[in-house]
């Protein structure tokens, strides 16, 4: 008999506990800001590729974050503000209810410019 697919629903407020993390020294712009994290799915993909879901939530601040290869996010900013600065010197500005695609390669940096919280997917 088949095993059937089975669907993953979370709450923009996730409850339990998330994991905490800071940006590293070395990649703070600004500030030192606290991220909390709720990752809800954490599934194979093909070959050696993995993708997580969850919420994020995080302080203001501004850090440079520098995707792998492989590696590539879709999130939705659900309260909060913030700004994606490319390598280039441009930038993306969003707020509720904007989504926004990192590629794979992408450089740049992460500025949080009121607490936010967003929903993501990220695969690598």
């Amino acid at each position: 008999m088949p095993v059937l697919a089975r669907t993953t629903a979370y709450a923009a407020c996730p409850d339990g506990a998330p994991a905490l993390s800071h940006p590293r020294p070395e990649r703070l712009l600004a500030g030192n800001p606290l991220r909390e994290t709720w990752n809800q799915v954490d599934a194979p993909l093909a070959g050696a590729q993995r993708l997580s879901s969850g919420i994020w939530r995080c302080e203001p601040g501004h850090w440079r974050i520098a995707f792998g290869p492989a590696q590539q996010e879709v999130f939705t900013v659900l309260a909060g503000r913030c700004r994606v600065h490319d390598a280039q010197g441009g930038f993306q500005a969003l707020g509720p209810g904007d989504v926004l695609h990192i590629p794979p390669g992408f450089e740049g940096s992460f500025e949080v410019l009121e607490t936010m919280t967003k929903s993501y997917v990220i695969t690598e």
